[in-house]
């Protein structure tokens, strides 16, 4: 047993030498030099990811502006609309909330409000017409949430194919080692340092953009799923506002 593990040793420390270049030619991988390595399918993987990188990083700009952008602006339309409603005065609510066009509550809230003022003037609000503002609720919140989801399919779609296009090419590089290991007169490390590099970049780029790519999308998930109970809440609190009203008219 000390025979065969001195021998593996031994091994292993020619391979390590190897690999940092002493006892034989020295062997580099810089970015240079696998650059200048890759062969055209690990060209084709790389400019893949470059895509989805920048896709990635377009996506998550755009939406961490916008959602910033709606709550911000839902923070200052909230209390002014509840005066508004306050004082039963729908045309002012329904002008303020026409101001702010990227909030998430202005634009329910408005549906909601634009379709019952166009009943108000009746002597009595039917139930049929308490329904129907309901419903524009309920159209308003689905428009703006598959609004607020925009592009969010694409960050899952990265996040799930850039580990699979980076490990195509790993075996595209580990087919080139194998080929050139096949080839060499005198196999080492030098024969196939150049595919193993492409195989390595390849899986190290493939998980560098799939990583941040599933956490954007849980965040920005988690992002609309809280802009969507804002928006249920806020319908709810219509409905009951218009029930209020309806319930003064009936009893006036």
């Amino acid at each position: 047993m000390t025979l065969l593990a001195s021998l593996l040793g031994s091994q292993a420390f020619g391979f390590l030498l190897m690999l940092t270049g002493e006892g034989g030619p020295k062997i580099s991988f810089g970015i240079y030099d696998i650059a200048k390595s890759l062969t055209i399918p690990g060209w084709i993987v790389i400019f893949i990811l470059l895509a989805q990188s920048v896709y990635m990083i377009a996506v998550g700009i755009e939406r961490l502006l916008t959602y910033n952008k709606a709550k911000q602006q839902s923070r200052q339309y909230a209390p002014k609309v509840a005066q508004a409603l306050k004082t039963s005065n729908i045309d002012e609510a329904i002008n303020i909330s026409d101001k702010h066009k990227d909030s998430h509550l202005a634009m329910v809230v408005s549906s909601g409000l634009k379709e019952f003022a166009a009943h108000q003037g009746n002597s009595d609000i039917s139930a049929d017409e308490m329904e129907a503002s309901k419903r524009a609720l309920e159209r308003a919140i689905a428009v703006k949430t598959a609004e607020l989801k925009r592009g969010l399919s694409g960050l899952a779609t990265v996040g799930s194919t850039a580990p699979f296009v980076g490990l195509f090419g790993t075996v595209v590089g580990i087919i080139g080692a194998f080929v050139a290991l096949a080839s060499a007169e005198n196999a080492g490390i030098g024969a196939v340092g150049g595919a193993i590099a492409e195989a390595l970049v390849a899986t190290a780029f493939g998980i560098s953009v799939a990583v941040p790519a599933v956490w954007l999308f849980n965040y920005f998930t988690n992002k609309v799923t809280s802009f969507s109970v804002e928006m249920e809440n806020s319908a709810s609190e219509l409905v009951d506002y218009f029930i209020k009203q309806r319930t003064k008219q009936l009893r006036g």
